[in-house]
């Protein structure tokens, strides 16, 4: 591998952690582009090749992540829940939650979870991610 990729991949892995630490900032394309030194083409481009989807979705999984840990509390709204994840439309939140958890934030925020409420937080989420691409109703978890 050159050099330069391997640059371009620490850039890209600085870029990702960025997204899933400050996930409830405004992040955009451009920002993180800056940040990593690449146009936003490139920087989107690398970016999927090396993590399989687009830095919009990759941040948006992260957001619906922590929002489905906030939702099963249940003592925020579903609007609280939007805003605090860094979300600016509640229309395109409830959209994309719907898409990748295959049913609606106020229809999840209203489920029992005591289920899970035993399981360590670690195992809930790798069981609990979002389904990326509209595989919600088909996905098998292992």
């Amino acid at each position: 591998m050159k050099r330069q990729d391997l640059d371009d991949l620490v850039r890209l892995r600085k870029a990702r952690d960025r997204m899933d630490r400050d996930y409830a900032e405004p992040l955009d394309v451009p920002a993180l582009a800056r940040e990593a030194l690449m146009s936003p083409g490139h920087f989107s481009r690398s970016f999927r090749a090396a993590y399989g989807e687009t830095p919009y979705s990759y941040l948006m999984t992260r957001r619906i992540e922590r929002a489905k840990a906030l939702l099963r509390r249940g003592d925020l709204t579903v609007t609280e829940v939007c805003f605090a994840v860094g979300c600016t439309s509640l229309g395109s939140f409830s959209s994309r939650f719907t898409q990748l958890v295959g049913e609606s934030p106020s229809a999840y925020r209203a489920r029992d979870h005591d289920q899970g409420a035993a399981i360590p937080a670690c195992m809930v989420m790798v069981h609990t991610r979002p389904v990326k691409n509209g595989e919600a109703g088909s996905a098998t978890r292992p």
